[in-house]
């Protein structure tokens, strides 16, 4: 089992940096080309949500990407460190704002779970992940 790790700071213009390295892993993984346009997608959209959460909690750590090669998968964990609530937590009362943010969230997730087959989602009062898996094909060697 292979790993990559990727931390960057909370900035949207690292997550173009982080579609391209997924994309290059997920390709030389043995990610179908004709499914990359939806790993970059997927993980656009994952970092962009991190990003967004680290930037609105004014949270300073960075946002975490593990690109994963396991036999017959490929898996990409986008992780936070932004407080989420738990089922049932009201919350801190705060309306308006913080309702537009849940749209947000809510939207980009719909997106994530309409471009991935296998995706899991958790979060808590430690931060969230997203793991995104793709199936992989045995590669062939390729001689230079």
């Amino acid at each position: 089992m292979a790993t990559v790790e990727l931390r960057f700071s909370a900035l949207p213009e690292h997550v173009r940096t982080a579609r391209l390295v997924a994309a290059a892993v997920a390709r030389r993984a043995g990610v179908d080309e004709a499914v990359l346009d939806e790993v970059r997608l997927a993980v656009g959209e994952a970092c962009t949500r991190a990003v967004g959460l680290h930037q609105s909690g004014g949270i300073s750590a960075p946002v975490q990407v593990s690109l994963i090669e396991e036999e017959k998968q490929f898996s990409i964990e986008v992780g936070d460190e932004a407080p989420h609530s738990v089922p049932g937590d009201k919350g801190s009362g705060a309306g308006g704002d913080a309702d537009m943010d849940s749209e947000e969230d809510d939207m980009g997730l719909a997106v994530i779970s309409g471009l991935v087959d296998d995706v899991e989602v958790t979060a808590g009062q430690n931060g969230g992940l997203i793991r995104m898996t793709w199936p992989t094909t045995p590669s062939i060697a390729v001689l230079p």
